[in-house]
């Protein structure tokens, strides 16, 4: 049974909640004049809700996720209903008419592009054997195209990675858009994406995990690093290149460890719970291909990191329950 069948009513209930909620909003915005001094669902009439521009699409693709999962699920009428709503031409072309501002070439790089994608990779899937969703997927495709421009015109240029626990993580966007490509067979995309995994992470010793985390981190360089690198090299390379990147054992404890969260009604302190999801998730990814002595402590971690967080995924304080839930399907659904 998938581990996340449990709780797809409750993700279900907090996704159609927060689609269509306007405020509060953190808008990443900016104005070019008077003119654009306009309400969130004015500028972005498919992602106006839950808080800000990507967590929309987060939010959008947990929903598409329930919906593909479990397609009997409770709340599958409401979900086709709101994706009727969302996903229509007008809507995506007047957020692809956002994007193409000139001034607007960096927004929500690469963190919302990445969401972005794994929203089109999903629904893909799902349109292959539901023909209700293939009209989503056309509408949506246009905005996708551009974030696949935007992405090859972009990584030749970044010569560094950005490796902070923060939404620019260059894995997290990297491993997103890989999703993309395999799901479309998007061939250049893909290439460019191994290339650049290559040249930012595939040199790396001995990581400093103890390093981690940051007081506002929901994700763990390291470990996204060691999620992508699984993806872009074959199994027999990747055990070297885990044997090599390995952090020393008493650094790698802070890995196994859930953190704490202070105060969950703080925006930032709150991420830490989706350090715990994100965490338990990328384990969840690499322990089949661990040296044999770490996957039983690994299954503990991953046990543990669950415990601490998951049940903030679907309640508590607005600053962790517009976007944690999908962190929460990520780490049970091990996708």
């Amino acid at each position: 049974m998938n581990a996340a069948a449990p709780f797809a009513s409750a993700f279900a209930r907090i996704g159609l909640e927060n689609i269509v909620r306007e405020y509060p909003n953190k808008l990443d915005h900016v104005l070019n004049d008077a003119s654009d001094a306009r309400t969130p669902r004015e500028l972005h009439p498919v992602f106006y809700g839950s808080y800000d521009w990507h967590s929309s699409v987060h939010m959008h693709w947990l929903l598409m996720r329930i919906l593909r999962a479990f397609p009997d699920a409770e709340q599958a009428p409401a979900i086709r209903a709101a994706f009727d709503a969302h996903f229509t031409p007008a809507n995506v072309a007047a957020e692809l008419a956002y994007l193409r501002q000139p001034s607007r070439h960096t927004f929500e790089r690469t963190y919302g592009w990445a969401w972005l994608l794994k929203l089109q990779a999903e629904l893909i899937g799902l349109a292959a054997g539901d023909s209700g969703a293939r009209a989503w997927r056309g509408a949506l495709q246009p905005l996708a195209d551009a974030f696949v421009e935007r992405y090859i015109h972009f990584l030749p240029l970044a010569a560094y990675p950005i490796r902070a626990g923060t939404h620019a993580n260059s894995a997290f966007g990297l491993l997103f858009a890989l999703d993309y490509a395999e799901a479309t067979q998007h061939i250049a995309l893909r290439k460019l994406i191994t290339a650049k995994a290559h040249a930012w992470f595939g040199q790396d010793r001995r990581y400093p995990a103890s390093y981690e985390p940051g007081a506002d981190d929901f994700l763990s360089g390291g470990l996204m690093e060691a999620a992508l690198m699984l993806r872009v090299v074959d199994g027999c390379s990747y055990a070297d290149w885990w044997q090599v990147f390995c952090p020393a054992k008493q650094d790698l404890q802070a890995w196994l460890l859930p953190v704490e969260v202070s105060d969950r009604t703080d925006a930032k302190l709150s991420h830490l719970d989706g350090l715990n999801l994100s965490r338990a998730w990328c384990w969840t990814m690499l322990e089949p291909e661990l040296p044999a002595h770490l996957r039983e402590p690994v299954a503990r971690a991953i046990d543990a990191h669950l415990a601490a967080s998951l049940p903030h995924a679907t309640g508590g304080d607005y600053v962790g329950t517009h976007w944690l839930a999908s962190f929460a399907m990520l780490a049970l659904d091990g996708r």
